[in-house]
């Protein structure tokens, strides 16, 4: 049974672990550099919420929740999602998303936009639409993949005004 909470000291060490395989795969995040567990803190002490999917007591799961923007645009929000490689398709991403909205509008925020999911990111793609989220769009080689070839992304928003 997945359950969600905020990352903690308890749970940093492990969700710095799974953020760090997506980087290095290259294939989703716009970062290139791990984070160790004091950048690790840093960055997810900066965000508006940093939430962690745990499947009994092992960290499965990782999601960052931020402003996208600021003034006339602060009311959306923007976020990333980490599976551990090992936990994927078990609908891990999913809660991760689900947890992420409830959060998203608790923080005062009333749409969550995705400003680059890759368009060879199929489950994520696939996991939007099925949650109701919105393409805006192609933007035609807009990230640089780990074995240096330009993918497109499209850029989703969904409101939250139904989240509960």
């Amino acid at each position: 049974m997945i359950s969600l909470e905020k990352c903690t000291k308890d749970t940093l060490k492990e969700a710095v672990r799974i953020w760090n395989q997506v980087v290095e795969e290259g294939k989703a995040f716009p970062q290139e550099d791990c984070l160790d567990e004091i950048s690790g803190q840093a960055f997810f002490d900066a965000q508006t919420y940093t939430g962690v999917a745990k499947d009994g007591n092992e960290v499965v799961g990782v999601y960052i929740l931020h402003p996208n923007n600021v003034g006339r645009c602060g009311h959306i929000c923007n976020a990333s999602y980490a599976v551990d490689r090992n936990k994927r398709g078990k609908r891990i991403g999913e809660a991760l998303v689900k947890d992420c909205m409830k959060q998203a509008k608790k923080a005062g925020f009333s749409i969550l936009q995705f400003n680059a999911v890759v368009a060879s990111n199929q489950p994520a793609l696939h996991l939007y639409k099925k949650l109701g989220f919105i393409q805006l769009g192609v933007i035609k080689k807009g990230f640089w993949n780990k074995e240096g070839v330009y993918e497109d992304i499209i850029p989703h928003y969904i409101s939250l005004e139904n989240v509960c």
